[in-house]
């Protein structure tokens, strides 16, 4: 794809040279670069090159364009434009990391970064504290101490989770313990892109009726059938069916 595109917009010009050059490619294209700062303003000059028939492929650092990466913004006006859009498997941080992790992976959710701002980032994970899936969090390196101290705040200092760091790159490397652990081990100092990966809430907490219909309820909207949902559910959270099964009634018809 990059040897036949006409254009290849790049979040590091010198980067995709250098991956290029090492893996023997040659560019024939055009090379853009494509970043934060010019993203909202060069899109439109790649939207016009889709629109002339032109192939325009983007990539990103160690990562998924549109994933907390460059590429959101052409994909969406590209999809707005009856443009078509694929997608060439490359790495993702998200799914390597929880791959790696040793934690539950059967249910996630990617929180991206968290805000820079104390008050903020305590309001966020505050509430996550009850998330039953793991969580997935991006964070840089200068502002990691913090946020899994803040963590270790909101969700307990005996939370299972994993930092990765340069995941798929030269110097990868994952570390696994309690929050409380991780805190003292990143204050000497952590190197390189940082994706945290932390263990979803205790699903043996004590669940309410409306606690179970609500978990029913999301499972439903997400596509699972109702009996299947409900299995899924009791399983979660270590209660009987019949006792989610009442729940879901009980919710479906008041008194």
């Amino acid at each position: 794809m990059l040897s036949e595109a006409d254009v290849v917009a790049a979040e590091d010009t010198r980067r995709l040279r250098r991956l290029t050059a090492e893996l023997g490619i040659q560019l024939s294209g055009r090379v853009l670069s494509y970043f934060e700062g010019n993203e909202r303003e060069r899109t439109p000059e790649l939207l016009a090159a889709l629109r002339e028939g032109q192939t325009v492929v983007v990539v990103t650092d160690a990562g998924m364009p549109s994933v907390s990466d460059p590429g959101y913004r052409l994909v969406a006006a590209a999809v707005d434009a009856d443009v078509v859009v694929t997608a060439v498997p490359g790495p993702s941080a998200v799914l390597t990391a929880l791959a790696l992790s040793g934690l539950p992976v059967d249910r996630f959710t990617f929180e991206g970064f968290l805000p820079r701002k104390a008050g903020e980032r305590g309001r966020r994970l505050g509430e996550l504290k009850d998330e039953p899936r793991t969580m997935v969090f991006f964070e840089a390196p200068h502002r990691l101490t913090a946020s899994l101290e803040a963590m270790a705040e909101a969700f307990g200092a005996d939370r299972r989770t994993a930092v990765c760091r340069e995941l798929t790159k030269t110097y990868e490397e994952v570390k696994r313990g309690r929050l409380d652990e991780l805190v003292t081990w990143s204050s000497e100092g952590v190197r390189g892109e940082i994706t945290v990966v932390v263990a979803g809430a205790n699903p043996d907490k004590v669940m309410t009726a409306d606690d179970l219909a609500r978990e029913v309820a999301v499972d439903e909207e997400a596509g699972t059938p109702r009996k299947q949902a409900i299995s899924d559910v009791a399983k979660r959270f270590n209660v009987p069916k019949r006792t989610v099964y009442d729940a879901v009634l009980a919710a479906r018809n008041p008194g």
